[in-house]
């Protein structure tokens, strides 16, 4: 398929392009503390282990980690090693909290994963499973934006430079024959960086005719009036994408197997039960979101409702879509080819998939070297 049709990763992964910028999804700068849903916990502890931390972000593209923890189902597969949380607003933050023993399991888009795991030279992580997929849009005023054919002279915002919706947009400009500068973001299309609490606010004061963001942003701009111009699964093959992975340090991975084992349990029985519990789901979610340690205030509504529904829920990191992501940055110049060999261990996540009866997925060949 043409690089048109799909996303590049962040040109900040090997060259100085698009400099330190991967990964801003969330809401709030820095990594805030949280012990999860409240649950005491109870029983053995897993792997010896007094406590495992967790990192996210406090958006819907993080639904698993927020539900799981908001039902207590975290805690459950641990028993009696305690959850802990950190939520995080940038991939960079939260690849440093990994590499400094700050978390140890970790839910994250796939930039600053793969940006962590080449400037470590494969030695800081692993991709364990999947989280996400879609829930990014290209939203824009329909008053000033008719058509994918007109926006030439416009101005659309991303989370932040190099992330992964920047570099999509990026990628989508180019292939529409668009010039634009990576770095200033200057060109046929003004691409300004924004981060995400602020992106509504500006497109509300015009400064901005649209944005390619991810939920619950892009609904937070069609409930201000904007229409939704592109959804980017419509880019992808069977309109799968990966937005969410799950990573951990190698070093707790060889250490602590167990426990990683029981997170991706928990994991994955906190995907299975969103499926069958969309309702439900989607309540946990908005409440979690109005706790003091996310973002203190439940979403309305009309912001949650096609937020949460834009975003689906998977075990499989899709890691098909990872590499098509590195090749085509490759392609259009954007970074030196990575060695993306060996960012994969989904041996753990494939255990409790078969012994949850479901199939085991696969690591397009980006498995251990």
């Amino acid at each position: 398929m043409s690089a048109v049709r799909h996303r590049l990763l962040a040109a900040a992964v090997t060259v100085p392009l698009l400099v330190g910028a991967l990964g801003a999804c969330g809401y709030g700068s820095e990594a805030k503390k949280d012990t999860g849903a409240g649950a005491a916990p109870k029983g053995a502890k897993t792997d010896g282990l007094d406590h495992v931390t967790i990192g996210f972000f406090g958006n819907t593209t993080h639904a698993t980690p927020l539900i799981g923890l908001q039902s207590g189902r975290f805690q459950k597969e641990l028993g009696g090693t305690e959850v802990k949380s950190s939520v995080f607003n940038a991939g960079p933050a939260e690849i440093e909290a990994l590499n400094s023993g700050a978390i140890d399991i970790g839910w994250i888009g796939p930039s600053p994963a793969i940006n962590g795991y080449v400037k470590s030279h494969g030695k800081s992580l692993k991709i364990i499973g999947g989280s996400a997929s879609g829930g990014v849009s290209l939203v824009v005023n329909p008053k000033k934006i008719k058509s994918l054919d007109d926006l030439k002279g416009k101005t659309l915002a991303t989370p932040q430079l190099g992330n992964t919706q920047d570099v999509a947009l990026l990628n989508y400009l180019s292939g529409k024959g668009y010039k634009v500068d990576p770095t200033t973001g200057k060109g046929d299309v003004t691409v300004q960086r924004t981060d995400n609490k602020v992106t509504p606010t500006a497109f509300q004061q015009g400064s901005i005719d649209g944005a390619w963001v991810p939920e619950p942003t892009a609904a937070k701009l069609v409930a201000e009036g904007g229409k939704t111009l592109l959804d980017e699964k419509k880019l992808w093959k069977d309109g799968k994408f990966v937005i969410t992975n799950m990573i951990v340090s190698q070093k707790f991975l060889k250490q602590h197997p167990k426990a990683v084992e029981a997170v991706l349990r928990a994991s994955v029985k906190t995907n299975d039960w969103i499926r069958s519990h969309p309702a439900q789901a989607k309540k946990d979610l908005n409440d979690k979101l109005a706790s003091s340690d996310i973002a203190g205030k439940a979403l309305p509504a009309d912001v949650i409702d096609p937020a949460f529904r834009n975003v689906q829920v998977t075990d499989d990191p899709l890691a098909a879509t990872l590499q098509q992501e590195a090749d085509h940055a490759v392609k259009a110049g954007l970074l030196k080819k990575p060695d993306l060999k060996g960012i994969y261990d989904l041996t753990l996540l494939n255990k409790v998939l078969r012994s949850e009866g479901k199939k085991p997925v696969d690591d397009a060949g980006l498995g251990s070297k």
